[in-house]
């Protein structure tokens, strides 16, 4: 379980007692949700787009102390968990890694550069008493000569491929398990057009790399993260299977945006392993028990007043927020800030294949 002394150190007994109030309630859904499928034979993975962590660059607010607790939290119900949208400063994810103790550890990529990568790493952290990093991690760069050819209008321009931000891969080992785990964060671009081919190929580019990196050293992939897949019968998700990549049937069927109604996190399997089983999977809501609708009141103060009290884009920038607007502003917005506008999707898989190998040690 993660540190609580910090909690003490919350200014205010009204924000204190909410955030134990909180983090009681975030205890028991997890409980209720995740811990019954916590096992000595299966570790937890899991995949979480934590919105711009944590740079205010958009202007709604660094997050409150009590916001890095329940992240912590959340985090640490699961063994191994692939973090997107960490900001180039380090100070957040560490203050999350100071929380979860001495047994987590992490592994984090250097920023990707120019507009596209948006300032953002890529994270793995990790329980070591359940999980081993096996000492080899990377950042998949694609091979020279490999293009794409990109449609605008009638005219059709061959660009190089790379992607924007670069997907991050690392060696693991659990139980008897070992595998490499590779985490994207893809382009988004827009809903159609040329952007959103660019979305469909660098998905189709990631894929193909360890198709092709698989049949030289038949090792085990996953890969996960934000796709930014639309639904499971789109191009996005046909770009990821096509290459023989498998994605939980209960997860293909998961929502993982704030509004639920995209599909856009995956967790995807290649793996030859036949012993590997796959449990229990899901989405899990943290908005059901914190920064929920109901609490809006509690953090009112807390919204800076430019943006809670005013609009700040569209035909309505610069005009006065109503009650039910500003309500709006928290809900889909301030508290995104805080915690996030993806939900985790995690996934069991089962890695004792203890009896497999002593009835192999049996003579003939």
């Amino acid at each position: 379980m993660p540190r609580y002394y910090p909690l003490r150190d919350i200014k205010t007994a009204k924000d204190q007692n909410r955030a134990v109030d909180r983090l009681l309630a975030l205890r028991q859904q997890l409980r209720d949700e995740i811990v019954p499928y916590q096992s000595e034979d299966s570790f937890l993975l899991a995949t979480w787009n934590i919105r711009d962590f944590d740079s205010d660059k958009f202007g709604h607010g660094y997050r409150e102390p009590e916001a890095f607790h329940y992240i912590a939290e959340i985090i640490s119900a699961f063994e191994l968990v692939a973090l997107q949208e960490i900001n180039r400063d380090l100070v957040a994810l560490r203050k999350v890694m100071d929380l979860l103790g001495d047994r987590w550890d992490f592994i984090v990529t250097d920023t990707t550069e120019g507009a596209g990568g948006n300032q953002e790493r890529l994270a793995f952290v990790y329980d070591t008493r359940k999980i081993q990093f096996r000492n080899m991690a990377g950042e998949v760069v694609l091979k020279a000569g490999r293009k794409i050819v990109e449609t605008k209008g009638d005219k059709k321009a061959t660009k190089q491929l790379q992607f924007a931000r670069t997907p991050f891969v690392a060696a693991f080992q659990a139980g008897w398990f070992k595998f490499n785990l590779c985490t994207v964060h893809i382009y988004y671009g827009a809903k159609s057009g040329q952007p959103y081919w660019r979305r469909v190929k660098e998905i189709e580019a990631v894929a193909k790399f360890f198709v092709e990196r698989q049949e030289k050293e038949k090792e085990d992939y996953i890969l996960l993260g934000d796709f930014n897949i639309v639904r499971p019968e789109d191009a996005t998700m046909e770009a990821l299977e096509k290459q023989d990549f498998l994605v939980p049937e209960n997860l293909r069927k998961e929502k993982t945006n704030l509004e639920r109604n995209m599909h856009y996190d995956q967790i995807a399997l290649r793996v030859t392993n036949k012993l590997l089983e796959i449990g229990a999977s899901g989405v899990f809501d943290i908005f059901q028990s914190v920064y929920r609708d109901q609490d809006y009141i509690s953090y009112f103060a807390k919204m800076r007043p430019k943006l809670r009290d005013f609009h700040a884009k569209g035909k309505k920038k610069g005009l006065a927020r109503n009650d039910a607007e500003k309500q709006a502003y928290y809900r889909k917005e301030w508290r995104t800030w805080q915690m996030s506008d993806h939900m985790p999707m995690w996934v069991q898989l089962r890695v004792d294949f203890t009896d497999h190998y002593l009835k192999g040690l049996k003579k003939r």
